[in-house]
């Protein structure tokens, strides 16, 4: 039995996304076995340091350890304000760990902030449900299709309602608001701001993620779309995606119908002046020339490509490095899971 004075651990793990997943833009999200891991000790006694925060993987040299800088702390400084507590617990150690590549469409910022929701809602002892916990997501990231995966665990088709104005005055309407976090006292989130669904999952499919050695900022990405589509478009994805969101929950897996079924005329064709060498990744590799695989198709915003496949993992990611490898880009990649659990709080 620990002592009294013990420090109270708990350890939170959000796994990295992909989202659109084809035709499925702004809808659909799934979650993925590479893990964003905060270890954390909220002490009864004097420690060394009040605050003390460590972080290790991806971004360790550029990331703010700042309780008022970095990102996840942000967050948890913010749902604990909105529920009438202006600080964090002190003294207070974290060491975050995160394996997933920045800015490459395999949603770090929507690990992070579903992390810093965690993070505050166990710091405060709060034990919001996973639904209200998403409402408290969707005030800092208003896409719900990364952050619902991530939460949530597994495929994933989610929308957001429309509010009242009047229901979100005084409440953040983007992740500025983090700026300014640790000086305002924010009102509780709207109820019921994300619908979601999940959706099912084949689990003999894998994904696997071809990841280049750049970088596409989101913001980037959405200003190369356009203001408006064509009807015809706009049918097509609608048409593609309503078979997709079924297809991928059949046994066994249809190649011919998935590969047909993710794509699109919504984001990829207008990105591919941010990542050379995806017009030729997503017309050469098919299924009558690899085995296995079953579609292919952009990782969020990029400039990870996802391959959907049952086998031949190591041939499909060599033939998109070859691709990337052409225009003098080095990549790597990683064979994924679609995890059923989401993000989890385990009391250590």
């Amino acid at each position: 039995m620990p002592a009294a004075n013990a420090p109270r651990k708990f350890r939170i793990r959000a796994p990295c996304s992909s989202a659109n997943i084809g035709p499925g833009f702004d809808v659909l999200g799934m979650s993925l076995s590479l893990y964003l891991t905060l270890d954390v000790s909220v002490y009864h006694e004097d420690a060394k340091e009040a605050f003390e925060m460590t972080y290790s993987g991806e971004g360790a040299t550029e990331v703010p350890l700042l309780p008022e800088q970095n990102l996840i702390t942000k967050i948890a400084l913010y749902v604990l304000s909105a529920n009438g507590i202006s600080q964090l617990p002190q003294p207070l150690k974290i060491h975050v760990h995160n394996p997933i590549p920045l800015g490459r469409g395999l949603g770090s910022s929507g690990a992070a902030v579903v992390a810093g929701v965690l993070l505050g809602d166990a710091l405060g002892n709060l034990k919001n449900s996973y639904d209200r916990l998403l409402d408290y997501c969707l005030m800092i990231e208003r896409h719900p299709d990364n952050v619902a995966a991530t939460l949530l665990g597994g495929f994933v088709a989610s929308y957001l309602r429309e509010l009242d104005p009047e229901a979100t005055k005084g409440v953040p309407e983007s992740e500025t608001f983090l700026d300014d976090v640790v000086s305002k006292a924010y009102p509780q989130p709207p109820i019921g701001i994300g619908h979601y669904l999940r959706l099912n999952w084949n689990k003999e499919i894998k994904a696997v993620a071809i990841v280049p050695n750049f970088e596409v900022a989101t913001a980037k990405a959405r200003s190369v779309l356009p203001t408006t589509y064509s009807r015809q478009d706009v049918i097509y994805n609608f048409q593609r995606l309503a078979v997709l969101t079924t297809a991928l929950g059949k046994s066994p897996p249809d190649a011919d119908l998935i590969y047909n079924a993710v794509q699109d005329r919504i984001h990829q064709p207008y990105r591919k002046t941010l990542i050379p060498g995806l017009p030729e990744i997503l017309s050469s590799i098919t299924p009558a020339k690899y085995d296995g695989l079953l579609g292919i198709f952009l990782s969020g915003a990029g400039p990870t490509i996802l391959a959907l496949a049952t086998d031949n993992f190591d041939a499909i990611a060599g033939a998109a490095q070859k691709v990337f490898k052409e225009h003098n880009i080095d990549s790597w990649y990683k064979v994924l899971e679609v995890t059923d659990g989401g993000s989890t709080i385990e009391e250590l």
